[in-house]
């Protein structure tokens, strides 16, 4: 789950059909796709790291097709106002959404939304992944995992996280903290990652499952520790820092995603071939040189592929929920 690796298009899959992910409608074909602006909707506000990603992409995809493809933002609510939006869009396959795990996977989970992404989406291809980063003050007396943990065993119900919201990395990277350190920490929940990272530096908070630019970013002040990353494996943009696993919370996975998805009609031979330049695009140095700047690394999936983790991750994520009581609304 969540490794490092590119996933590949195999003729046979790209050759398949939709399955569980939605009804194919018409026998639309793709060879004059696409004859006019696409649109690509980012449920996050403009200039963040997801309007970033989506620019990138469309970029690139716009000299593949030589039409325009507009970057549109709709935030609110966690994602879910963007998501919902997409989600009732023609399906002609001139809307495309890039989906997060936090709209996506994490707030239905949570609370109700007006979408369901299984019914109302189809899915592309997943094209980025990003660790988060356990930082704390440099001020707190802890230097490895292991120090951490024996603190907020001698101080349980004291120390706190923040959390850029209910639902996102940060926070679900700390109820997993929790469970398997076998430990109890207040979480504190912000509206965005920059507000927690400040309050952490200012000691108001005593650790973060951050986002990896920001927390890398705060990291130059001098003011915070990094202790280790939420992915399976070494993150490559942080070699030196240790897994959660490796310090010793055997099993700790916790990566961010973001995917392709269109509202679930779009015919299979647009989405096959939107998939294939996708795939195409994310191998390029360019695209890769250019998300790397946002501490992201590029991935790609079958549609198929794609769906079977979101489906995945759903199931995962709702066990932690379960287990970890937290309340749904």
């Amino acid at each position: 789950m969540n490794r490092l690796i590119k996933l590949t298009l195999s003729a046979a899959a790209a050759a398949g059909v939709l399955g569980v992910f939605g009804p194919i409608y018409g026998t639309a074909h793709a060879q004059n796709y696409p004859n006019k602006t696409v649109r690509f909707i980012v449920t996050y506000p403009a200039g963040g790291s997801s309007d970033v990603m989506a620019r990138i992409i469309g970029q690139q995809l716009s000299e593949y097709w030589g039409q325009q493809v507009l970057v549109e933002s709709r935030p609110g609510a966690d994602g879910s106002i963007g998501m919902e939006y997409a989600s009732r869009q023609p399906a002609d396959g001139y809307t495309f959404l890039l989906g997060n795990f936090g709209p996506v996977v994490a707030k239905p989970l949570l609370a109700k939304v007006n979408y369901d992404w299984q019914k109302d989406f189809a899915p592309v291809s997943r094209i980025t992944i990003s660790a988060n980063i356990l930082v704390v003050p440099k001020t707190m007396p802890v230097t490895t995992i292991a120090q951490l943990v024996a603190l907020a065993k001698q101080r349980p119900g004291e120390l706190t996280y923040g959390t850029s919201g209910p639902g996102s990395m940060s926070h679900f990277a700390g109820e997993m903290f929790q469970q398997l350190a076998g430990v109890k920490l207040i979480t504190v929940p912000y509206k965005g990652n920059a507000l927690a990272i400040t309050d952490l530096m200012g000691g108001q908070i005593t650790t973060m499952f951050s986002d990896a630019v920001p927390a890398m970013q705060a990291m130059k002040t001098g003011k915070l520790r990094a202790m280790a990353v939420t992915s399976e494996q070494r993150w490559p943009f942080t070699p030196e820092l240790p897994t959660l696993a490796e310090a010793g919370l055997k099993g700790f996975a916790a990566v961010n995603w973001w995917g392709i998805l269109f509202p679930a009609g779009v015919s299979r031979p647009i989405i096959d071939k939107v998939n294939a330049d996708l795939v195409k695009a994310l191998a390029t140095q360019n695209v890769k040189s250019r998300l790397a700047e946002l501490a992201v690394a590029a991935v790609s999936s079958t549609p198929e592929q794609f769906g079977a983790f979101m489906a995945g991750e759903s199931a995962r994520w709702g066990k932690l929920i379960k287990d970890a009581g937290l309340r749904v609304e």
